[in-house]
């Protein structure tokens, strides 16, 4: 100790990570979880640092390291910007670990919220929809039965439970719907979509087609089974991704 060195066992300095660190870690699990999709830009500088409430150039430092583990590439030009590459590197592991694993018991919490609301939604829909609000409703379906590419199944999906929620005609409960998505999807409103998995696809569609027809019939205690139900699937695509890191033997 008297020539500087610490003792076996001896608590060393704190290291508290930066706010850079802490956005580069949850920009690398919202594209695990499928936030964001390989192939898609990621929201500007101006507009994720309005999502995470930090600097741009906190913003610019975080994507820089993303681009640093191969997530993402940077391209010039009028469509320039940051682009996903790939969902997952060695380094997204321990991101996931260190972004979801503390937030997980509040994160069970909101999943239990979320589907009650949505359950909530489904059956006012099923009491309040209008022609127009089962044109836009099919329309989303017929979308996301006819989608070629998962981000054609996102958007789509976005549409399909968007339009229930108009339905039920409340703006209080819309906010409501759209704040739950943004704190599940870690500050990004945009649906967490896993990725490419043929089964939870039509598990997926059968239930958007059977709570459709259960608004369209003006069964709102069914439609609100079918919706509670339904987005569990979103706390499955999360828990698989932590189960992933938690096993991934890359990265510390």
């Amino acid at each position: 100790m008297l020539d500087g060195d610490r003792p076996p066992g001896a608590l060393g300095p704190v290291r508290v990570p930066s706010v850079a660190t802490e956005v580069a870690d949850r920009l690398m699990t919202a594209i695990a979880i499928g936030d964001y999709l390989p192939g898609e830009r990621l929201p500007g500088e101006r507009e994720l640092a309005a999502l995470l409430d930090v600097s741009r150039a906190t913003i610019r430092e975080a994507i820089g390291r993303l681009q640093a583990v191969g997530i993402v590439e940077i391209r010039r030009g009028r469509t320039g910007g940051a682009y996903v590459r790939t969902s997952w590197t060695e380094a997204t592991a321990p991101a996931v670990r260190r972004v979801l694993a503390p937030r997980w018991p509040e994160l069970e919490q909101l999943f239990d919220l979320r589907g009650l609301v949505e359950g909530m939604a489904a059956r006012a829909a099923a009491q309040r929809r209008t022609d127009e609000h089962l044109d836009a409703m099919g329309r989303a379906l017929d979308a996301y039965a006819g989608a070629a590419t998962l981000a054609e199944e996102q958007t789509a999906d976005g549409a399909f439970h968007a339009a229930v929620v108009a339905a039920a005609g409340n703006p209080q409960l819309d906010a409501l719907s759209r704040d739950l998505l943004t704190r599940v999807s870690l500050g990004f409103p945009v649906e967490p979509y896993g990725e490419d998995d043929p089964q939870a696809y039509r598990q997926a569609l059968g239930e958007h087609r059977a709570m459709y027809e259960a608004i369209r019939d003006g069964d709102a205690e069914r439609a609100g089974s079918i919706a509670e139900r339904h987005f569990t699937l979103t706390a499955d695509v999360m828990r698989a991704m932590l189960e992933r890191s938690l096993s991934d033997p890359r990265g510390t």
